[in-house]
């Protein structure tokens, strides 16, 4: 008889809970993958496949029966993704899931910069309301994501000044939460914002890119109106153009600049800062 694992992880088909779930396989630990399409799904030792949505509560229920921990990672950003989220830890806790691991956000809080940091917090809101134990994981922006905010002609653009912001790395975000999905007992009720190194502007940003690309990069600080206005060349829900300026706005406004040992105190390892990223992707 197959004993089905009682860790379940969301998210293995994407960039971090992938992570995720490879770093615990590679400890030799069972996990129950859930994913809207289980055949997309790594194959990992010690791994299965079952299907769930969160928006579906009946699904996700039956999916989670058996299980004790859960690591829940964000939905994708939709309008509704809160009722999303809301769905789905309620039928945790339906199922009887005893402790949810939850990536949120740095900062999150009910009036933060981010709009999408709100989210977040209603979602830890709701997750304590209902009495099941937690962890949050509070990750700043992606660090992976630095790159990508350049544009085809070489130019950061956005309201961020000369703010500073303390991404982190997926990787290390993966090691964190594979560390605290191993033993989770240890970790109940416990907060971690996890940050990078150090805190970098985004012009510091665009000279490190140069450097390490040999392309001309610099970073261009908009007014709010400039950067709704060039965000507007993509179709996109008004609650969508808010979240795409407010990323730069809340780095301005210096609520993504804290840097932690949160990372390092977790995994015995310091997390990597823009440079060494850069380095790694050639």
């Amino acid at each position: 008889m197959i004993q089905v694992p009682t860790l379940a992880v969301t998210g293995s088909t994407g960039a971090l809970g992938g992570r995720v779930a490879r770093n615990l396989a590679a400890s030799g630990i069972g996990q129950r993958l859930l994913a809207r399409t289980p055949g997309r799904a790594p194959e990992l030792p010690g791994a299965i496949a079952v299907p769930f949505s969160y928006a579906d509560r009946a699904a996700a229920t039956a999916a989670l029966v058996g299980v004790q921990t859960l690591f829940m990672v964000s939905a994708a950003e939709a309008a509704d993704r809160l009722d999303q989220h809301r769905a789905f830890v309620d039928a945790a806790v339906e199922a009887g899931v005893r402790q949810l691991v939850y990536t949120s956000f740095l900062g999150a809080a009910p009036d933060c910069t981010f709009t999408l940091g709100r989210d977040h917090f209603a979602t830890e809101q709701h997750i304590r309301d209902t009495g099941i134990d937690f962890t949050f994981l509070r990750d700043n922006f992606y660090l992976d994501f630095i790159p990508d905010l350049v544009g085809a002609d070489g130019v950061i653009r956005g309201p961020a000044g000369d703010g500073r912001v303390s991404a982190v790395s997926r990787d290390d975000i993966g090691r964190v939460a594979a560390a605290v999905l191993a033993e989770p007992d240890a970790h109940r009720g416990a907060t971690y914002d996890l940050t990078g190194p150090e805190a970098i502007t985004l012009g510091e940003a665009a000279e490190l890119i140069t450097r390490h690309s040999g392309r001309t990069v610099s970073f261009h600080h908009e007014t709010i109106d400039e950067a709704y206005a060039s965000r507007r060349r993509w179709p996109a829900p008004e609650w969508q153009y808010d979240a795409w300026v407010s990323t730069y706005t809340a780095i301005a406004a210096g609520e993504l600049a804290e840097v932690t040992d949160d990372v390092e105190r977790l995994t015995g390892r310091a997390p990597i800062g823009l440079a060494e990223l850069l380095d790694s992707i050639g």
